[in-house]
């Protein structure tokens, strides 16, 4: 591949960047913000007015986008063409939300459509069998990364709309997270669930078989089926784990973990809310799919989302992003987003496997607001590096929760603001400790409540930044080589394979008791 930083459209972005203006200068138009924020509806919008974009900026950024057939890459990806060239693989977890009639074939197969709505039709009917009966009071969902980082994030966001099992998970393969979830159960009704598409996940399988373990000792070998279930593209090895195969969901190859949500592994989801919210999630998805794939790119969400961060990653020279949602149901989404944005676009290798010459993914953090500010807004105010933020903000509280604490939200609402203000005004002062440089970067993402399908509008939002940004670095995002090289070590050293290791490494080892 030619290197991107010598192609015209790169080099055009480049000369516009050595001179852009002070950011606060673009506010002296009362029009801009209006003009920079673009509208899903009237119930979602973003506002990038705050980052240091202006229409010419922005011409060369889309020159970018185009010269690097964006659209193109889009159109296959929903085509179900094997993107993922270095797993030949397609990716098609926008299929999971698509509707009843879509005809999605990737190459050289069958519609994928029907299969995806029958294992729906079962998930459904599992869920609600579990959740009419009353037998089962809590759920342990048990898998990592993923397949783990996603239906927690859905079942905690979705928290006013729980009306089924408490709903427990497990991923860390230290016993102290199983142990300390078991200690709320009771084994009769206690339901597992674990997650791994090649049922082979270390930590999954460990910490499945110490639950196993656990209700084989009170209640019998002859319980497991009745108390497992698994969501995974290898059914005969749940099925040798000791599961009933109808109560295995499958789910195909090209569904990345981080993409997962949307499939069987949205399973707790459903078990938590039904399969009434588990479908306005999907809605929620499949609208920001259709715009995704309609919108002109000047007006699309997710394309302008990307070129925001690549504008202040390789021209600004930012290598960090704030996540900053203003929902403490929405507590997991930096971590969500930490994995989704960092094992996805955290590449140094082309898609032709040479060495990049530019930067690719910033380091993603964050924590919800108000807490945050009292945690590290000191550094994005005063810190001597920019680190651009993105705020997520639900306009109104759900309503049991106004009702609780009648006014909060709106004066949640007001930091949010006031924090964004903050940072592209500043303030000056003859007192340097209390001299706020300004000029900081933020865009704003708002929707008029946290429900299922804002929700699935706003992980879809961020699944198409992520692709979009990939595709102009020219990078595979849909791939996660660099997670295997500790896991092939922690294999060796945990069987005792210590010889090739540096003498830090065994001394570490060598003092593990037993």
């Amino acid at each position: 591949m030619t290197s991107l930083l010598h192609s015209p459209a790169w080099k055009a972005v480049a000369a516009v960047a050595r001179a852009a203006p002070e950011l606060r200068s673009l506010f002296t138009d009362d029009r801009r913000a209006k003009e920079w924020t673009i509208k899903l509806d009237d119930s979602f919008a973003m506002d990038v007015s705050k980052q240091l974009i202006t229409r010419d900026i922005m011409a060369v950024l889309l020159a970018l986008a185009r010269q690097q057939e964006v659209e193109r890459w889009r159109k296959d990806m929903f085509a179900g063409v094997a993107v993922n060239r270095s797993e030949k693989r397609a990716v098609l977890h926008t299929a999971l939300r698509a509707a009843a009639d879509a005809v999605i074939a990737p190459e050289g197969s069958a519609n994928v459509i029907p299969a995806i709505f029958q294992t729906r039709a079962r998930m459904d009917e599992f869920a609600e069998s579990i959740r009419n009966s009353g037998r089962i009071k809590t759920v342990v969902h048990i898998g990592i990364g993923g397949s783990h980082l996603g239906p927690e994030l859905a079942v905690a966001a979705l928290r006013p709309y729980h009306d089924g099992p408490t709903v427990h998970f497990v991923a860390n393969i230290d016993p102290a997270h199983l142990s300390g979830v078991l200690k709320k159960c009771q084994p009769e009704s206690t339901l597992f669930i674990l997650a791994s598409k090649t049922f082979t996940t270390q930590e999954t399988l460990e910490n499945g078989k110490a639950a196993k373990a656990w209700l084989v000792k009170a209640l019998g070998e002859a319980a497991v089926p009745e108390h497992f279930a698994a969501a995974s593209a290898n059914v005969p090895a749940a099925v040798a784990f000791g599961l009933r195969e109808d109560r295995v969901f499958p789910f195909e190859e090209w569904v990345g973990g981080r993409y997962s949500l949307w499939s069987s592994v949205g399973l707790p989801v459903l078990l938590a809310v039904g399969p009434q919210k588990f479908d306005e999630l999907l809605q929620g998805a499949r609208e920001m799919d259709e715009h995704f794939i309609h919108a002109p790119l000047g007006q699309n969400l997710p394309v302008l989302l990307a070129l925001v961060g690549i504008w202040n990653r390789n021209f600004n020279n930012r290598s960090a992003l704030a996540v900053l949602p203003y929902s403490q149901d929405l507590n997991l989404l930096p971590s969500y987003l930490q994995q989704l944005e960092m094992e996805s676009n955290g590449k140094s290798v082309d898609r032709a496997g040479e060495q990049v010459d530019y930067m690719t993914c910033p380091v993603v953090f964050g924590q919800p607001g108000t807490n945050a500010q009292h945690a590290f807004f000191q550094q994005l105010h005063q810190g001597p590096e920019t680190i651009p933020c993105d705020f997520i903000v639900p306009l109104s509280a759900h309503p049991e929760d106004e009702a609780v604490a009648p006014g909060q939200h709106r004066l949640l609402v007001a930091n949010a603001a006031a924090q964004s203000a903050a940072l592209l005004h500043g303030r000056d002062s003859a007192d340097w400790h209390r001299r706020y440089p300004g000029n900081r970067p933020s865009t704003t993402i708002w929707f008029d409540r946290l429900t299922p399908r804002n929700l699935g509008r706003l992980l879809a939002l961020y699944e198409h930044k992520v692709a979009v940004q990939g595709w102009i670095w020219g990078i595979n995002s849909f791939d996660q080589f660099g997670v295997e090289l500790g896991k092939d070590f922690a294999r060796d050293l945990a069987a005792g394979k210590t010889e090739r290791f540096d003498a830090s490494t065994q001394a570490l080892l060598a003092r593990l008791p037993g």
